[in-house]
């Protein structure tokens, strides 16, 4: 949404007396302060002006504006743009000029009104749309509220629960619904668009048609006993599904004003509360993740070499167990040709069947029709050798975490696939040296390690090695963006970014428990952070098995940091194997919910004294606080490490790494956005303090230690990085 060049509008009076005012800011006409400052110089421009009876406001290129510059909000953020006080904009320019003008106003509506766009559309006298015109009001995905006026013109169009409902969950309307809400007066095709919003303003003007002030008008907006019923049960339900997050009820509150002390005090209310949102934690952290999303597929070294990605027109798929089958499902959506290979017909039956049922849940949801389904479903082919592997151009192997099988399937795909055909290991943990270990073709060897479920996760994480060829990363960027996922490219070490960087989640609960904390607590503190869900549960839903066989790798790499517990090998021993087994840390009922198992207590103790551990009294009573901090603190340790090794290119990598693999709330920001806004030098001397109590397991590494001396950011890019990128 940021600007490329200056922003500007421009003014064409034409014979009719219409002035048509262009928005031009490629690439979606955001609204930078270029472009607000030319429209507003148009449009007193159009209101001096005699040979002037009307204006239309219009975008350009099929685009009416996607909001609000972005961008700006950095520089604002920062403190290094000057901000005009607050309400300048809204209220002095935006109501006072423009829709309190002398002229009528006409917004022609094509492609984006979105934000800004929508608000600034609002305050014309009536509104044209196209069919497949999207408008809403999506600020509050950025921690803020609308700020030039939204949230007192939308209830004002379109009701009190429409408008609360569009701004709450940031959803836009099609031009349609649009028009059947109110929202906009009249639908057109794009080439009839401007001519009839001409029309519209001169039918306005002569007075065909009413000369409406949005501001102004009540008809929409019911009772005020009747409207704060509405607002307290909005209130209710926000506080409910995010109980971490200020800005929608703040939004509400805003709303509120105006319903009660009329439009113009809600403005001022509006303006105020966006200044303040504007510099809290929240805002900052969620336009961070915003940018740092837009930044993953940017990798020096790689994307800025002129390469461009290669036709991938057929891949296979190496196992139809559950990660498998879901990383098919992800590319037949995408139109892939998929291959799905298995060992035998039971289990291709099986995996074909996963497929299937993944289609027909979206289906049931009404996302996808049933023609389409058997259309979707007709590009996967199941196979039980490698005779149709000769023309694949990507082979995604996701089969079990077993290092020989990983090597023979590499030994195999040599002989079978084409010399160009990309080879993809789904590995979570292992590095890919070792599973290419028996081949020759280490220049196309690379990770594409999904998520559980593969289809629904966003994440894909592209983990390269040395000799991974530049090109066969910008293929793999090239698919994943196709099957919609957000890639992140890393370096390859054990456990990668995401694994490795959490591999002390799950330690560091084991290590507390067994001093005397207590699971259920620590898992209910961690979600009530934003995670959803606590260590315990999380361990439960992976299943003990997959959590033993990534843990020893762990300890075989890093055997001085990982802390070794009996109490998931012990409950693994009776039988208990997490969700699967319906028993783990919780046990699970008919509809698989979890509940606190008092027999857990036994594990724990046995654990204690085959590790000789006694319980620690000041853990035994650890406030929220201290439980969020020992937990995520040897995260962020971990995070500084992979940082400090080149692993990841980028700290707002890990941070998206964090929010989308793991489920780190994306209103912290990831989590080295969220630890400098604690401090290197907080976070260092906890870790410190813990590290001579409990050992090791907590040592400051000597990137976080380094950073700390300085009372440096973590993520600032160091001197020595710099120069390299």
């Amino acid at each position: 949404m940021g600007s490329r060049g200056k922003g500007r509008t421009v003014l064409e009076v034409g014979a009719d007396g219409v002035a048509l005012i262009t928005i031009i800011n490629p690439p979606v006409n955001s609204l930078s302060f270029d472009v607000l400052y030319s429209l507003k110089d148009n449009f007193e421009e159009a209101l001096r002006r005699n040979d002037v009876k009307a204006i239309v406001l219009t975008g350009a290129k099929g685009k009416f504006s996607g909001g609000f510059d972005i961008t700006a909000f950095g520089g604002l953020q920062g403190g290094q743009k000057d901000e005009s006080k607050p309400g300048f904009m809204s209220v002095e320019v935006i109501t006072d000029i423009f829709e309190g003008t002398s002229k009528p106003s006409v917004a022609a509506i094509d492609g984006l009104a979105l934000g800004g766009g929508l608000e600034v559309a609002m305050v014309c006298n009536a509104r044209i749309s196209t069919p497949n015109a999207q408008l809403g009001l999506p600020e509050l995905q950025l921690g803020l509220i609308p700020g030039f006026g939204g949230t007192q013109r939308l209830p004002r169009l379109v009701g009190i629960a429409k408008a609360l409902e569009m701004m709450l969950t940031s959803k836009p309307v099609k031009g349609q619904e649009a028009c059947d809400l109110g929202l906009v007066d009249a639908i057109v095709s794009p080439d009839q668009l401007v001519s009839t919003a001409r029309q519209w303003a001169l039918d306005i003007l002569e007075r065909r048609r009413p000369w409406v002030v949005t501001l102004h008008k009540t008809d929409k907006l019911e009772p005020l006993g009747e409207a704060r019923e509405m607002l307290k049960f909005a209130r209710a339900q926000v506080r409910k599904q995010a109980p971490n997050l200020k800005h929608p009820l703040v939004c509400i509150d805003v709303v509120e004003e105006g319903i009660a002390s009329g439009g113009r005090s809600g403005l001022w209310k509006e303006a105020e509360a966006f200044q303040a949102l504007l510099h809290s934690d929240t805002s900052k952290s969620l336009i961070h993740i915003f940018f740092a999303q837009r930044g993953t597929s940017k990798v020096p070294g790689v994307t800025d070499r002129g390469l461009v990605p290669r036709r991938v027109t057929k891949v296979a798929v190496i196992g139809g167990g559950l990660m498998g089958s879901g990383i098919a499902t992800a590319l037949i959506l995408s139109n892939y040709p998929v291959i799905l290979k298995e060992v035998n017909d039971k289990f291709l039956q099986a995996g074909i069947g996963r497929v299937r049922a993944n289609l027909q849940s979206r289906v049931k949801k009404g996302k996808m029709t049933q023609e389409k389904f058997e259309k979707t479903v007709s590009l996967l082919k199941g196979v039980l050798d490698y005779e149709s592997f000769k023309d694949v151009d990507i082979v995604i192997e996701a089969v079990i975490e077993k290092v020989s099988l990983k090597q023979q399937i590499f030994a195999d795909l040599e002989k079978y696939c084409p010399q160009h055909c990309i080879l993809a290991s789904n590995t979570s943990t292992i590095d890919l040296n070792l599973i290419g270990e028996k081949t020759k073709s280490h220049d196309r060897i690379i990770g594409a390690h999904f998520f559980s479920p593969a289809h629904v996760m966003p994440l894909l994480e592209i983990v390269r090695t040395n000799q991974t060829s530049p090109q066969v990363v910008v293929d793999l960027l090239e698919v994943g963006k196709k099957i919609k996922k957000t890639p992140v490219v890393v370096g390859n070490c054990t456990g990668f970014a995401v694994n490795r960087m959490f591999f002390p989640y799950t330690q560091a609960g084991l290590l507390l428990v067994e001093r005397g904390a207590d699971v259920y607590q620590i898992d209910r503190v961690i979600t009530k952070f934003g995670m959803p869900m606590g260590p315990f549960r999380l361990a439960d839903l992976v299943g003990f098995g997959v959590a033993i066989a990534t843990g020893s790798q762990f300890i075989e790499n890093f055997p001085e940091r990982t802390y070794t517990s009996m109490i998931i090998p012990l409950m693994q021993e009776d039988g208990r194997a997490g969700e699967s087994t319906r028993k783990g840390f919780y046990t699970y009922g008919d509809k698989r919910k979890a509940s606190p198992d008092p027999e857990l207590k036994k594990y724990i103790e046995k654990s204690r004294s085959i590790s000789g551990v006694s319980i620690d009294s000041k853990l035994l009573k650890l406030s929220e606080k201290d439980i969020v901090e020992m937990i995520f603190f040897p995260v962020v340790n971990e995070a500084c490490r992979v940082l400090a090794e080149g692993i990841a290119v980028k700290a707002a990598d890990l941070d998206i790494a964090a929010v989308m693999g793991m489920g780190f709330p994306p209103y912290r920001g990831g989590i080295l956005f969220w630890a400098d806004l604690l401090g290197s030098k907080y976070i260092y001397s906890r870790l410190e303090e813990w590290s001579n109590i409990y050992g090791e397991f907590f040592k400051p590494c000597a990137y976080l230690a380094e950073r700390a001396a300085k009372g440096a950011s973590l993520s600032a890019p160091s001197k020595q990085a710099n120069s390299r990128l």
